[in-house]
Parts: C-alpha cells; sequence; structure tokens
C-alpha cells in the first residue's frame, strides 16, 4: 500500500476529489479529508474545543457506509488545532503526539510513508486555509488514483512553497498561532461549502 496525498485550495475542490475516489472503488475507511475549520461557519463560530478533548468524537470522523464526507466533524489535531475533518488520517494524527516523534499531522503522515519536507508542506497548507486529501491505495493502483485527484487541479507543492519563503516563511512551526484566512478568504471557502450542501450535515 501507498499513501497518495495532495492538496487543494478549496474545499469543493477536495470533495470533488473524495467523491471521485470512492466511485474509482476506494472504500472510504482507506480516504482521509483534513480541511481548515474556516470552511464551516457552524464549526468556525461553535464552542471551542481543545487539544486534551482532541479523541472525544473520534469515532465520528472515520468515515462509514454513507462515504467518507457523510463523517465529517470537528476535532482538534496537536499543532494544528481545530480542524475539520474524517478518515483514518484524522484518526491517526488526534494520537500521533504520544507515539512520534513528530507529533501530530506531520507525525500521521511521515508514519504513512510521506516525506518529512511533503509532511510539513500539507500541515502548513492546512494552516493557511488548504484541504488535503490523503487515499491508501495498492501500488498497481497508484497511477490511476493520482491521475484522478489531479483532474481536480491540486496545488503545485513546489510553487507555493516558493511563495510562501518569498513572504519570509522557512518551516512549518506546530507551536505558531493558526492562521487566520482574511474574511474575503473566508467567505470564499464557506460559500463553496454551501453550495454543495454539506453546512447542515457536519
Amino acid at each position: 500500500m501507498k499513501t497518495v496525498h495532495r492538496f487543494y485550495d478549496s474545499y469543493a475542490q477536495a470533495r470533488a476529489a473524495v467523491i471521485a475516489i470512492e466511485r474509482a472503488g476506494i472504500p472510504s475507511s482507506d480516504v482521509s479529508l483534513i480541511a481548515n475549520r474556516h470552511v464551516s461557519a457552524e464549526h468556525d463560530e461553535g464552542p471551542a474545543i481543545s487539544e486534551t478533548a482532541a479523541g472525544s468524537g473520534i469515532g465520528g470522523v472515520v468515515g462509514g457506509g454513507a462515504g467518507l464526507l457523510a463523517g465529517l466533524g470537528l476535532l482538534a489535531i496537536p499543532g494544528l488545532g481545530p480542524v475539520v475533518a474524517a478518515g483514518w488520517l484524522a484518526a491517526t494524527a488526534v494520537g500521533a503526539a504520544a507515539g512520534l516523534a513528530t507529533g501530530g499531522l506531520m507525525g500521521a503522515l511521515i508514519g504513512a510513508g510521506v516525506d518529512e519536507e511533503h509532511a510539513a508542506i500539507h500541515s502548513e497548507a492546512i494552516r493557511r486555509g488548504g484541504t488535503l486529501v490523503a487515499v491508501r491505495v495498492p501500488d498497481d493502483q497508484v497511477g490511476r488514483i493520482e491521475g484522478l485527484m489531479s483532474i481536480h487541479r491540486p496545488v503545485d507543492p513546489t510553487q507555493r512553497v516558493a511563495a510562501w519563503r518569498a513572504e519570509g516563511w522557512t518551516r512549518f512551526d506546530p507551536d505558531a498561532p493558526p492562521y487566520r484566512p482574511n474574511e474575503t478568504e473566508i467567505e470564499r471557502m464557506r460559500r463553496e461549502w454551501r453550495d454543495e450542501g454539506m453546512g447542515k450535515q457536519v
């Protein structure tokens, strides 16, 4: 098995990728989505969630018979804080800090075979408002799933990191405060969420 991973600027793109992956026959138990909490007004404006309570709702974010997206929920990942997530990677990231030298999402990704550089990039992308999709696939299906994910225009990490470095970014810092998108960015994310009809389901 190999972990295929891409991040998207919008939740809508990531959601479309997840649907395509599941329709291609990949079980929802092998798919994960982790999004910046601002994609959902209900979660962003709801009660605060602490990292000490991170695992309390984990049963609700591992996906189910209705598909991965039906299991989306709010949880806190060490180093990122509250996110909207579902799937095996989110469940691993919640508990990763206790078992890996690098905890949180970075630790979960590294444990799944993702190199440290990409794990850091994905963590920073979510902090900045993006959405990560990660899929466990048999080796002989990697090319097919990568193709499906590419259709929905994932971010080129090399170009994005270059832009971040031009702004002074050097590395993912799990102790840094979460980046808050500006109001225009937040409204765009929430509009896409509402347009997909998901706002009342998570």
